[in-house]
């Protein structure tokens, strides 16, 4: 799994934080646990494999927000009683 962080900027509210959800989960179906938070000025979400950094930036620019950074990293999947799985 990654774990990709998009740092975004003019999140203001919470349907702005929708909007962002909304245009990540178009733009990559398969992402899961999306989350975005206006204080922070990121979105978070996992995927099986790296995403298109520049289809994601674009669908974030095209609802009006500005795309500053992407960051993506491998993390192992637990199961239960910390066993890998």
């Amino acid at each position: 799994m990654y774990k990709t962080t998009v740092k975004i900027e003019g999140m203001m509210c919470g349907m702005c934080e929708a909007h962002i959800n909304d245009a990540v989960r178009k733009t990559i179906p398969e992402a899961k646990k999306v989350a975005s938070s206006r204080s922070k000025g990121e979105t978070t979400f996992e995927t099986k494999e790296p995403v298109d950094e520049g289809l994601l930036k674009t669908a974030i620019e095209e609802t009006g927000y500005k795309f500053i950074s992407l960051e993506s990293e491998k993390v192992e999947k637990r199961g239960f009683f910390g066993k890998s799985g």
